[in-house]
């Protein structure tokens, strides 16, 4: 199976103070909509949070709400401490900010790594999008070198691993909608995004 995990760091400064992961989408908690998504693939679900209390009310027991094993190394270290915690090999990635996440997406990710490569990240008018990337497990024994040196981005780890891309064309060819690379950066965004909100990914 899959391990989803959700970073859910941030100091969320152009959201006046707002958890973005707390936001109402679509009738729910952005991170609730989210986890509906992942637990269509992955039968564990890990949220990695410098603030749990505020999580604690609004994930069901089976989410697994962790915090970084080394603070203030931003996404990378998130992503560290839950491939550290995480039961299966193959582990998406994905950010809390993310109101699209593609399961079709995921799944096609998944089974291209499935060829022996330790990660497969989408890449979607040029641009490589780290976070709604499949990584092995093992991607943790190559994350710590690089917090030491103070590292905080996750697209840094790609050039210390074996990867590869999956291209737009192939992704839209196999029925996925592109809008699942978008991330929700600014309050403007989250008004834009929150009325064209579509249930099925």
């Amino acid at each position: 199976m899959l391990t989803g995990i959700i970073l859910a760091g941030g100091a969320n400064r152009r959201m006046n103070g707002e958890l973005k992961a707390l936001l109402p989408f679509g009738g729910q908690p952005l991170i609730v909509r989210q986890v509906d998504r992942m637990r269509i693939l992955c039968d564990e679900i890990i949220v990695v949070t410098n603030d749990p209390k505020s999580y604690l009310p609004i994930l069901d027991r089976s989410v697994r709400i962790i915090t970084d094993f080394h603070t203030g190394y931003g996404p990378l270290g998130g992503m560290h401490a839950g491939l550290s915690l995480a039961k299966h090999s193959s582990v998406w990635v994905v950010g809390c900010d993310m109101p699209f996440i593609s399961y079709k997406a995921a799944e096609l990710l998944w089974n291209r790594k499935r060829e022996g490569i330790e990660a497969v990240v989408p890449l979607v008018s040029g641009n490589l999008v780290p976070l709604h990337g499949i990584y092995d497990r093992e991607c943790k024994t190559k994350i710590l070198p690089l917090l030491k040196k103070g590292e905080t981005r996750v697209s840094a780890l790609l050039g210390h691993i074996f990867w590869s891309e999956l291209g737009d064309e192939y992704l839209q060819k196999n029925g996925v909608d592109l809008k699942f690379i978008s991330s929700i950066k600014t309050m403007e965004d989250y008004e834009a995004f929150k009325h064209t909100v579509k249930t099925g990914m």
